[in-house]
C-alpha cells in the first residue's frame, strides 16, 4: 500500500461582498478532506482577506484551489515570511 505525502501551502483569499457574509472557509472543510489554519483575517461587509494554512493531499488541495476560485475567491501563494513576521 502506497501513503499518500500530505502538504502544507498557505495562500491568501481575497473576496468580494457577495462572498463576505457566505460561511466559505466551512464550505471548504466541509467540501474537502483538508485541515486548515487560519492564519490572519481582515473581513468587513465589503471585502476579505484571509491568510489561511491548508494541508492535505496534492490532489486534494488543487481541487479545493479549483472549487475555491469557481466560488469567485482569488487564491495567490503567501510568502512566508509575510505571515510570520
Amino acid at each position: 500500500m502506497t501513503s499518500v505525502a500530505q502538504e502544507k501551502q498557505r495562500f491568501w483569499l481575497t473576496f468580494g461582498e457577495e462572498l463576505c457574509q457566505r460561511p466559505i472557509i466551512c464550505e471548504l472543510a466541509r467540501s474537502f478532506a483538508l485541515t486548515f489554519n487560519i492564519r490572519s483575517a481582515q473581513v468587513t461587509q465589503r471585502t476579505g482577506l484571509v491568510a489561511i494554512e491548508l494541508e492535505g493531499e496534492r490532489e486534494v488541495l488543487k481541487q479545493a484551489i479549483q472549487w475555491l476560485e469557481k466560488q469567485g475567491v482569488t487564491v495567490e501563494p503567501v510568502e512566508l515570511s509575510t505571515i510570520e513576521g
